[in-house]
C-alpha cells in the first residue's frame, strides 16, 4: 500500500472538478433533493470557481494517491481566505473529500495530518472545519481526532438552510506527523 500527496496546480484544474463533483455526490445526494444538489455543485465546483480557489494565495489544494489512484483532496484556508473570521492564529480545513471506495483506509487522517503539518509549520494555534450537523461519521472521526464543537454557522444547499458545527483543535508543539511534503 502505498499513500502519496501532490499539491494541486490550475493543470489540475478538470481533475478537482471531477473528484469534487463525484465525492461531494456519493457523500450527500441521499439527504438532498436533486435540485439543490445540482444547485450547490453547479455554483461551488464551476471551473472558474474552482480555478479562483486554486490561484488564491492562502488556500492550498493537495491530491491523495493510495496505490496510484486519486483517492481524494484537501483544501486548506489560511488568513483572509478562511470561510469564517477565525484569526491568522487559525487554519482552516475547508475540505477533506475522500472517494467512498478509498473510505476506511486512513487517507483521511493522512490529509488531516498534512493540514496540521502546514498550520504548524506557519505557526498557527489552531486549525478549525466546518462538519454538516447531519454527517455523523464525519463529527465522529473529527471527535476522536480532539476537535471540539464550539459553534455552528449557516450553509445553504440550494435554497436549504443547513446548520454546519464547527469544530476546532488546539495545536501544540508535541505533533510528530508522517506526512510528506
Amino acid at each position: 500500500m502505498t499513500i502519496n500527496i501532490k499539491k494541486c496546480t490550475k493543470k489540475d484544474l478538470h481533475k478537482l472538478q471531477e473528484i469534487s463533483y463525484e465525492t461531494f455526490i456519493e457523500t450527500f445526494k441521499d439527504q438532498n433533493s436533486p435540485e439543490n444538489m445540482s444547485s450547490y455543485l453547479e455554483r461551488a465546483f464551476n471551473i472558474k470557481q474552482l480555478e479562483k480557489e486554486i490561484a488564491t494565495i492562502s488556500s492550498q489544494f493537495f491530491f491523495i494517491y493510495f496505490n496510484d489512484e486519486l483517492a481524494g483532496y484537501l483544501k486548506v484556508n489560511t488568513n483572509d481566505a478562511q470561510s469564517e473570521k477565525m484569526g491568522d492564529e487559525s487554519l482552516e480545513i475547508e475540505r477533506i473529500y475522500i472517494k467512498k471506495n478509498f473510505q476506511r483506509h486512513g487517507l483521511g487522517k493522512y490529509l488531516l495530518n498534512k493540514a496540521i503539518n502546514i498550520a504548524m509549520k506557519g505557526d498557527k494555534k489552531n486549525i478549525w472545519l466546518g462538519v454538516w450537523e447531519k454527517n455523523e461519521n464525519a463529527i465522529s472521526f473529527y471527535k476522536k481526532m480532539d476537535f471540539v464543537h464550539t459553534e455552528a454557522h449557516s450553509f445553504y444547499m440550494g435554497d436549504e438552510k443547513q446548520i454546519d458545527f464547527i469544530m476546532v483543535k488546539a495545536l501544540d508543539n508535541t505533533f510528530e506527523g508522517d506526512v510528506n511534503d
